[in-house]
């Protein structure tokens, strides 16, 4: 969706034309984790509708849809996260934030976004040492494929990891309006 289409559909709403100030707008980073999340749902839909036919055409199953399939939605939820950050898909309280100042509504922002990224700083140091305690111990999954658990499993700290920097590029930019709206 294109920016004069976001305004569009966000007319009806106007919190939103507010909130739209407070999100920097999309990167190379974004967009690369955003294209990589389509052709994932592509290939899952491919894989679950290859297991279908063939289970029901020729009575054969190829016993690896769920565990890809598994991998693929892990994979797609952590990519997806800087790109719900700069498209404004989280949740906002739009009711408070429209009855405050723009300092006070650019420190808001500013705090959750310091907020999210203490939480991401913890979640990827422990994600991080998850995985490296896999590879270290050769951890493989129990099934035909015998994935080494490590390979997908690092989809989770690289997925954390490009969230903070989009919540690091909003924190500066909601810091900077903060400081500004002060002056």
């Amino acid at each position: 969706m294109s920016s004069a289409q976001h305004k569009a559909a966000d007319a009806e709403f106007p919190g939103e034309e507010l909130e739209e100030a407070f999100h920097p707008e999309p990167t190379l980073l974004e967009r690369a984790c955003m294209v990589i999340c389509e052709v994932a749902i592509g290939v899952m839909a491919f894989i679950v509708i290859l297991e279908i036919v063939t289970r029901n055409l020729f009575n054969f199953s190829y016993e690896m849809s769920e565990e890809l399939g598994g991998y693929i939605i892990v994979g797609i939820t952590f990519l997806s996260l800087p790109v719900c950050q700069v498209y404004r898909a989280y949740h906002h309280v739009q009711f408070i934030q429209t009855r405050l100042s723009p300092r006070l509504r650019a420190l808001s922002h500013f705090i959750f976004d310091a907020l999210s990224l203490v939480f991401c700083a913890v979640l990827m140091w422990q994600l991080t040492r998850y995985v490296l305690q896999s590879w270290r111990s050769g951890d493989v999954a129990p099934t035909l494929l015998a994935t080494p658990l490590w390979i997908p499993q690092t989809l989770m700290p690289v997925g954390t990891l490009a969230v903070t920097v989009s919540l690091l590029r909003s924190a500066a930019l909601n810091f900077r309006r903060c400081v500004a709206a002060r002056g």
